[in-house]
């Protein structure tokens, strides 16, 4: 039987943080209706972070972009009414292009960062994503002499930035990233889940290197956490009948188990030793408690074996 231990603290790579192997993604948060098909009035969000941060999701991931900043504006309420950043919390953010223009050079990363450190209301951010550069640039334009990522350096050795990191898809990209010995942590999103299996080689190269790998979305936007009849896109875009169909099929083999599939999602990321965090976007201050209880839910070994013989083939995943 397999269940986890989803608040222990564990080394976030070589910055020296400690961080719970939940991550409270606050996405949802931010009240973008028309992602989500739903609105989170500020107090909601509100209570959503507090009840996190008190049970011991100490690791918040956010975005500049979020919501235009209402996500950052929402934690930094929080922060404000608590007396700053509590001890061992750590928050994390993104630079993010600037909305109007799409412009994602060094200017902007600096002013992505002003407005972040004023909404969340601190003086400094102890890690910082490049946020999904595959978008906005090219790898050679990020790296450039006095780019992007020169302008992230420069911060953070002037102690505006802790720690940075880089936030993105497409598991080549982020290896790149990864391996040019600036970043810290990396994350990658939708492609280390029960069906598709992509992110594999990074998380091995990002060990390899210590660098922290926290994954997003292992519901892989929802289909793994509500099931394929009720949210039938994976990652956000239309998927073909291949892939609802294994979802199906895991979520019946979950079922002749006991256990509920978004349970089996959560606990295929969180049981990972390579995975530092699992990223959980919430909107509900009922949800921290249920998430809690799903990634210490006891599974029985002989599932796992079954789910990964209905993972979908490699050339189905969204990198192959």
């Amino acid at each position: 039987m397999t269940g986890s231990a989803p608040l222990q603290l564990r080394p976030l790579g070589t910055t020296g943080l400690m961080v719970p192997g939940l991550c409270l993604g606050t996405s949802p948060l931010a009240s973008m209706p028309d992602l989500y098909g739903y609105e989170v009035g500020a107090e909601q969000a509100e209570a959503t972070i507090t009840t996190a941060l008190g049970s011991g999701m100490t690791f918040v991931d956010t975005a500049n972009g979020y919501g235009a900043g209402s996500a950052e504006r929402r934690i930094g309420a929080v922060l404000k009414r608590v007396g700053g950043v509590p001890e061992g919390a750590v928050i994390a953010t993104k630079v993010d292009p600037d909305p109007a223009t799409g412009a994602f050079d060094a200017d902007r990363i600096r002013r992505s960062v002003e407005e972040s450190l004023d909404r969340l209301g601190v003086d400094r951010v102890q890690l910082m994503y490049l946020h999904d550069p595959e978008y906005h640039l090219t790898f050679a334009e990020a790296m450039a002499p006095g780019g992007p990522v020169a302008a992230l350096v420069q911060l953070r050795d002037q102690g505006v930035l802790a720690h940075l990191g880089v936030a993105g898809g497409p598991v080549s990209l982020m290896t790149q990233y990864v391996a040019t010995d600036v970043f810290e942590v990396v994350i990658n999103h939708n492609r280390f889940t029960l069906l598709d299996r992509s992110a594999g080689p990074l998380m091995d190269e990002a060990a390899r290197r210590e660098v922290a790998f926290v994954n997003g979305a292992p519901y892989g936007g929802g289909m793994l956490a509500r099931g394929p009849e009720v949210q039938p896109r994976y990652a956000y875009r239309e998927t073909p009948e291949t892939t609802r169909a294994a979802a199906r099929a895991m979520q019946a083999a979950c079922a002749r188990h006991g256990v509920e599939l978004a349970v089996a999602a959560l606990q295929f990321s969180v049981r990972d030793p390579r995975v530092t965090s699992t990223i959980v976007g919430l909107s509900r201050p009922e949800r921290v408690a249920e998430t809690l209880s799903s990634a210490e839910t006891t599974m029985p070994d002989e599932l796992w074996a079954e789910l990964d013989a209905l993972a979908l083939p490699r050339d189905l995943w969204l990198d192959n």
